[in-house]
């Protein structure tokens, strides 16, 4: 019995039992090292504090892995009885928010590592005897898959809150590769239909499901992220102090929150801006993406270009729609699996990219750095696919359903390349601009756009 390569949408390679289960271990102790790196980079006054009520503390995140890893895959794959029952209330995120979590009485730092130990000796046994198959949680090895990425999600929630913690820098890496000019700003995205979402990808999670057909009228796209130099240019105009640029409720946020610039900006005496980067103040870098914007600032950027931001369903289109074959891609290169050459992912540098780093992650349209880099705000709401069916737990996806959510799209340069496909779908409130996010504009296309649309798809 063979099982197909997560990766390969409707390709004929495949993988046996064996070779699945250790490429799934493999991953498992990948994301291990990562929560190990980002725990033990501090000292245990740090790992139980709360260095902002927007995040837990990164104790209880790392016992939180563990309960997610225990519940599914030792209990429920498993079939084994609970190893810390009475914890499971303290670490489910729906009975305590992140402000309150720091005054519960959480696993010290040894006792939260010497669980997440157990447990993942226990998911390593259950690994060992699972079929990968027949049973829905089971097939292609969904269930291992959905605590792979669940664990990497948590290490970007874990490196967001190092990004807030005081104190000296404690993480390092290598600077991103150089960027170049890229030839064109924006390019035409061909109006018409177009596959959303996928029904093939076996560790897609149930808001990605199912493929369905989308018609997108024909717009223009920005070829890159709004960079530094680009958006402190709208800070320097006076951007913040113009409510024609915001939109109702952004402008009482701007207002309310005191926003002036991006979170971590710092301008000197001379007027030249700097950013805060993990403890460490630099200049600003023109050519990287802005990163730690909310929604409403990105939405007050687009306008005051005379612009707007791309809707989900055109994002997604820019970056997986193939003029050529007319089908859509897995990652805007195409369905292999993302190399340090295809995008700024996976935690290797602690940045975004500078524009141009990664001409082969461009889509066939010419759009570069979809993927990677920072997450990019959308004006979407968070909503379900037609068709889609809750799998296999609601508080995913549909308890969010509706509300305020804004959608990201694309990931960011702590996002694991596991826990990211072009289909993947995050989303936060407006306001929210701890993450790693950013942003590209969009307009609508008129008849001068229609004349190049040939044009545009040789030169790129």
């Amino acid at each position: 019995m063979t099982t197909t390569v997560p990766g390969t949408p409707g390709a004929e390679n495949t993988e046996s039992p064996e070779a699945l289960r250790t490429r799934v271990a493999d991953l498992l102790a990948a994301s291990r090292a990562r929560s190990t790196a980002l725990t033990e980079a501090v000292d245990e006054a740090d790992l139980v504090a709360q260095h902002s009520p927007l995040m837990s503390p990164l104790v209880w995140d790392l016992a939180h892995i563990g309960s997610q890893e225990e519940l599914w895959l030792v209990r429920d794959v498993g079939g084994r009885e609970p190893l810390r029952p009475e914890i499971d209330g303290m670490y489910d995120a729906f009975q305590h928010s992140r402000s309150s979590r720091v005054a519960l009485p959480l696993l010290s730092p040894a006792e939260a590592r010497a669980y997440v130990a157990q447990v993942r000796d226990k998911a390593l046994d259950a690994l060992g005897r699972s079929s990968l198959r027949g049973r829905r949680l089971e097939e292609h090895g969904f269930a291992f898959g959905m605590i792979v990425q669940h664990e990497q999600q948590h290490d970007e929630t874990m490196l967001a809150t190092h990004q807030l913690r005081a104190g000296a820098p404690v993480l390092h890496a290598p600077a991103p590769p150089p960027g170049a000019p890229l030839p064109v700003a924006e390019v035409l995205v061909p109006g018409g239909p177009f596959e959303m979402g996928t029904s093939v990808e076996p560790w897609a999670l149930d808001n990605e499901r199912p493929s369905h057909t989308v018609d997108v009228p024909a717009f223009v796209i920005d070829t890159a992220p709004v960079t530094n130099a680009a958006y402190a240019a709208f800070v320097d105009a006076g951007g913040y102090d113009d409510p024609r640029w915001w939109t109702g409720a952004g402008w009482r946020h701007r207002v309310d929150a005191g926003l002036v610039a991006p979170q971590f900006w710092e301008r000197d005496g001379s007027g030249t801006w700097y950013r805060r980067r993990f403890g460490v103040l630099a200049p600003l870098v023109d050519e990287e993406p802005v990163v730690h914007v909310c929604f409403h600032e990105a939405q007050a950027y687009a306008a005051w270009v005379g612009r707007r931001l791309p809707t989900e369903a055109e994002w997604e289109k820019a970056a997986r729609f193939d003029p050529a074959t007319g089908r859509s891609r897995r990652y805007p290169w195409g369905d292999d699996e993302p190399t340090p050459e295809h995008a700024n992912l996976g935690q290797r540098h602690l940045q975004p990219a500078p524009v141009g780093a990664y001409p082969k992650g461009a889509s066939p349209l010419g759009v570069h750095q979809l993927v990677g880099d920072v997450w990019e705000w959308l004006d979407s709401g968070f909503h379900p696919y037609p068709g889609y069916e809750t799998f296999p737990y609601p508080e995913y996806s549909e308890v969010f359903f509706g509300g305020d959510y804004r959608m990201l799209r694309g990931g960011s340069f702590g996002t694991d390349p596991s826990a990211l496909r072009a289909t993947f779908r995050n989303w936060d409130h407006p306001v929210r601009r701890q993450i790693f996010s950013g942003f590209r504009c969009a307009r609508d296309a008129d008849a001068r756009d229609a004349d190049c649309r040939d044009t545009d798809s040789r030169d790129h």
